[in-house]
């Protein structure tokens, strides 16, 4: 092995920690109460709404608006009829999901065991390019990185065998040569697979984490 590649979201990046915190503050900052129902709508209508934007279907300014046109309603607020409106209100959000922003325990010591093996280190991720850098940034994970492949400069996204490709390239290693390591079984794993990559699967459910798996 030469290289190992994670996924960003829920494998380094606790992203689903980090949403919830943010969007429990700052619902209850619109003075409603922040039940489990909610949040659970929430990140449903972000999954269908995201993956549109990673169809290109929507841009990723875009797919916030959409998420506000449905979420809105289900807190019993009205829809703002002007784009630059939605933005405003989507800025609340994202300002507490800024702050909320932390890497799991196991991240930095994965990293360091895998610089320690020698090994180039990539992150593949579908996203927006400056808002993954940025999350790479703030929590402390940048310096251990020596190539970010994002779904929105790459022009295609996860599980197409070409994100897999690339982020190899860029690596400077082979497939063959190259570990990806990511939470969801079809995009980090399967796809990575029939791309001629090692893959294996983190499920935190299990109790086992990062360092497990290198």
């Amino acid at each position: 092995m030469k290289a190992v590649v994670f996924d960003l979201d829920n494998t380094l990046f606790d992203h689903s920690g980090s949403a919830e915190r943010a969007l429990r503050e700052w619902v209850a900052g619109l003075g409603i109460m922040p039940t489990d129902e909610v949040v659970a709508e929430w990140f449903a209508i972000e999954e269908r709404v995201y993956d549109a934007y990673l169809r290109r279907e929507l841009t990723h300014q875009g797919q916030r608006r959409a998420r506000l046109r449905e979420f809105l309603p289900v807190l019993g607020r009205e829809v703002p009829a002007a784009e630059a409106e939605l933005d405003v209100v989507f800025e609340g959000y994202l300002k507490q999901y800024r702050g909320s922003w932390v890497a799991f325990p196991d991240a930095r010591p994965a990293l360091e065991v895998a610089r320690g093996n020698g090994w180039r280190i990539g992150v593949l991720t579908n996203g927006n390019t400056t808002q993954q850098n940025a999350k790479l940034e703030a929590i402390g994970l940048a310096e251990y990185v020596d190539v970010v492949c994002a779904s929105e400069s790459l022009g295609v996204s996860k599980p197409d065998p070409l994100a897999y490709q690339r982020v190899c390239e860029e690596l400077g290693v082979a497939p063959a040569d190259a570990l990806m390591i990511g939470d969801n079984l079809e995009l980090d794993v399967l796809a990575a697979r029939a791309a001629g990559m090692t893959a294996r699967h983190l499920d935190r459910s299990t109790g086992h984490g990062l360092l497990d798996l290198l």
